[in-house]
C-alpha cells in the first residue's frame, strides 16, 4: 500500500455519525469537545463562518468547501460571528442516527459532516501533525460524494446507513489527498511530505519495509540526496528527524498487533527490526508512554464486551449527535 493507505489503515477511522445541517437567516451554534474524534464537513449551499478553541481566525467556508478537524477540540460554525451562539446539544436530537437537521426555518445554508473515531489512543498522534483546522476549497473531485451524502440522508432508503459510511470515508480520503497536493505550497508534516518526490520516496520505503535496518544514510540514497541534505530536509518538510519518523511509525504498527493479533512481544520486536525484546521495549515505552504488555492489556480491557463499556459506547454515540 501507499503511506496514506498505511496511515489509515492503522488509524481504522470509524465513522459512527454523519448527518446534515440545514440552517436559515442569521444563527450561530457552539459544538462541544468532539472526544478525540475527528470532524469532516463539506458545505452544499451557502456560506458560513468557522471557528475553533485556539485558532485565533476563523475561516470562511463557501459553497463546495470541506474542513476537517483533527484534533476534536470544540468549534463553533455561524453566519454572523457577532451573534451569541446556542449550544449545538440543544439544536441537535441525540437519539437520532442520522437524518438533517433545521436550524432556525432552514434555506440559506446546508452542510453535510460526519465524526469519525480512531483505534487506539496513541495513533491520534498521526493525525495530531495536521493543522487544527484543514481548509480545502471547492474541489469538483468532493462534489460526487457530498451531493450523494446528502440525498441519502434526505431519503432514508434501505441500506442507506451502510452508503453513508461508505461515502464518509471516501470524503475523508478526499479531502486528505487534497489536502497532500497542496503541500507544495510549504506545509509541514508527513502527509505534505508525501507529495515532494525526493521525501515521498524515503517514507514510502520505510513504510513499505519497516524491519528493515535502515539509516540515514540508506534513506539519503533512496532519496537521491546527500545524507546532510536529506537530514535537513526531512526535518523541514515532515516535522521530525527522519530515524524518530522512523522510530514512531514502527511502535504504532507494534501497538495495532499488540492489540489485534496474539504475536508474543518478541516475535513483534523481530518483525519490526530489534535484535533484542529488550531494545523494543525501550523504544516502545519511550514513543507510546508505557511497555508493550501493559498496552496490550490496557486496549484490550478497554475493547472487552461488558455492561460498563456498552454504556460509555451509548453516551459517546449520544454525545456524537452534537
Amino acid at each position: 500500500m501507499d503511506p496514506l493507505s498505511d496511515v489509515l489503515s492503522l488509524l481504522k477511522p470509524r465513522n459512527y455519525l454523519s448527518a446534515g445541517l440545514e440552517a436559515g437567516g442569521d444563527w450561530s451554534i457552539q459544538f462541544p469537545d468532539q472526544q478525540a474524534a475527528i470532524k469532516c464537513g463539506a458545505v452544499v449551499s451557502g456560506q458560513c463562518w468557522l471557528s475553533m478553541d485556539g485558532v485565533a481566525d476563523a475561516v470562511l467556508l463557501e459553497t463546495g468547501d470541506c474542513f476537517l478537524l483533527p484534533r476534536g477540540r470544540p468549534f463553533r460554525l455561524a453566519s454572523d460571528m457577532a451573534m451569541t451562539p446556542v449550544d449545538a446539544r440543544t439544536v441537535f436530537s441525540p437519539a437520532r442516527s442520522g437524518g438533517i437537521t433545521s436550524h432556525n426555518g432552514g434555506g440559506d445554508f446546508l452542510l453535510v459532516s460526519s465524526r469519525f473515531a480512531l483505534a487506539g489512543d496513541h495513533a491520534g498522534i498521526l493525525l495530531r501533525m495536521l493543522p487544527s483546522i484543514v481548509h480545502i476549497r471547492g474541489n469538483s473531485a468532493l462534489r460526487w460524494p457530498v451531493e450523494r451524502m446528502m440525498q441519502e440522508l434526505r431519503e432514508h432508503r434501505p441500506g442507506g446507513f451502510l452508503i453513508v459510511e461508505h461515502l464518509a470515508h471516501m470524503i475523508l480520503i478526499e479531502a486528505l489527498r487534497l489536502h497532500m497536493a497542496e503541500g507544495m505550497k510549504g506545509g509541514v508534516g508527513w502527509l505534505f511530505a508525501l507529495s515532494d518526490r525526493q521525501m515521498g520516496t524515503a517514507i514510502s520505503a520505510m513504510h513499505d519495509d519497516p524491519a528493515h535496518g535502515w539509516t540515514l544514510q540508506t534513506l539519503a540514497e533512496r532519496a537521491g540526496m546527500s545524507r546532510s541534505t536529506f537530514a535537513l530536509r526531512f526535518k523541514e518538510t515532515v516535522g521530525t528527524p527522519a530515524m524518530d519518523y522512523l522510530t514512531r511509525w514502527r511502535m504504532f504498527l507494534a501497538g495495532d498487533r499488540l492489540v489485534h493479533s496474539s504475536d508474543p512481544v518478541s516475535t513483534i520486536a523481530l518483525s519490526l527490526g530489534y535484535e533484542s525484546e529488550s531494545a523494543f521495549s525501550t523504544a516502545f515505552k519511550r514513543v507510546m508512554g508505557c511497555s508493550p504488555r501493559q498496552y496490550g492489556r490496557g486496549r484490550a480491557s478497554a475493547s472487552a464486551p461488558n455492561g460498563e463499556a456498552e454504556a460509555a459506547n451509548a453516551n459517546r454515540l449520544a454525545r456524537a449527535a452534537s
